[in-house]
């Protein structure tokens, strides 16, 4: 008969193993997010277009995002080494989409090592391209490596793109042409997003001098974005736009659009058509037709407002217009004082 004394130590060698202490983290992985989302997400800008784009989430709090680059000469000013991923082997493709392709592709292991390592465990990927580089143009052919990522990590979400369309001007060149082209074809089946910089600079020419256009339109953009993803993290004593609604829209294949507005004049009898026609009217995205397969209105409105009987019926009205031109809507209003008048947010998934 075995004493106390005599058993063995390893036979409970598996205690540590269940141990719910965490393992030592790998001081490569970048903060959480300071910025509210209702997803874990992270951004990943590719190429000069992208980065710039990308930057602008990291300066409004998502502190997971990677910029992943062929050359450090059109990076970003004042961007950390551990948000940047410098792919060797080229200084730049010059606007060569089949070179692009084919380093990006050679060195798909590495981007996949620094987002495992960088990025840690997120749901949903936001890639952001630039179109008319030869880099940016070239992201999808990471999309491999995106997916395995993503299902390593056993992620909810899926990778979502945003691509930039280049200017009227820019487009005029044959060869950015055909990179934009190129890369909108080959993320037409996923979830993706248009940037128009024709039509953001359109928006804001008057408002900001040539050297803040770009800087000044990719911030206004991801402030809009980031509204969106913070408003579905909220509770709302009236209606919540929550998580797995946000999550439906995400997801539906196909092209994105969003847009904001601030309506004045709450009162007037056409408010659901000037909420509707004021977000695509504003939105820095190429314009809609016909009806998409999924949709938000997300409402912001004062105590006052909310309060008001008149315009909660006439709300109630704005919801079913935006509701006739998409097949299913997802809908919030919360309340929030200091605010310019009633403001709108759209997102419309899967549009034509």
């Amino acid at each position: 008969m075995m004493s106390n004394g005599d058993f063995d130590t390893d036979d409970f060698g598996f205690v540590e193993a269940y141990d719910d202490s965490p393992a030592k983290g790998d001081d490569r992985l970048l903060p959480e997010n300071s910025a509210k989302s209702a997803v874990s997400c992270g951004f990943v800008g590719i190429g000069g277009g992208g980065g710039k784009i990308a930057k602008a989430f990291l300066d409004v709090g998502f502190s997971k995002t990677l910029l992943v680059n062929t050359t450090t000469k059109d990076q970003p000013d004042q961007i950390d080494p551990a948000h940047f991923v410098l792919i060797p082997g080229a200084d730049g493709v010059g606007k060569d989409v089949v070179l692009g392709r084919k380093v990006l592709g050679e060195n798909s292991a590495l981007v996949e090592d620094a987002l495992r390592t960088r990025l840690g465990k997120v749901d949903w990927l936001f890639v952001l391209l630039g179109g008319g580089g030869g880099t940016g143009s070239a992201g999808y052919s990471l999309n491999g490596a995106f997916n395995r990522y993503l299902k390593s990590n056993e992620a909810s979400g899926r990778v979502f793109y945003i691509v930039s369309r280049p200017t009227a001007q820019e487009l005029l060149n044959p060869t950015i042409a055909q990179n934009f082209e190129s890369v909108l074809e080959d993320v037409s089946g996923e979830p993706h997003i248009v940037l128009d910089n024709e039509r953001q600079l359109q928006l804001l020419r008057g408002k900001v001098g040539m050297i803040e256009m770009f800087p000044t339109a990719n911030k206004n953009f991801a402030k809009l974005f980031a509204q969106v993803l913070r408003l579905a993290s909220e509770h709302s004593p009236i209606q919540t736009f929550d998580s797995k609604d946000l999550e439906k829209c995400l997801g539906t294949p196909g092209r994105h659009v969003i847009g904001s507005t601030v309506v004045k004049d709450f009162n007037r009898q056409d408010l659901g058509a000037s909420i509707f026609q004021g977000c695509l009217k504003a939105s820095p995205c190429p314009t809609t037709s016909g009806q998409s397969d999924t949709g938000v209105l997300l409402l912001v409105a004062t105590e006052q407002m909310a309060n008001d009987p008149e315009v909660s019926r006439r709300l109630e009205a704005a919801f079913s217009y935006v509701g006739g031109r998409t097949k299913t809507l997802f809908s919030g209003v919360y309340v929030k004082p200091n605010i310019p008048g009633l403001i709108a947010i759209t997102m419309l998934g899967g549009s034509k």
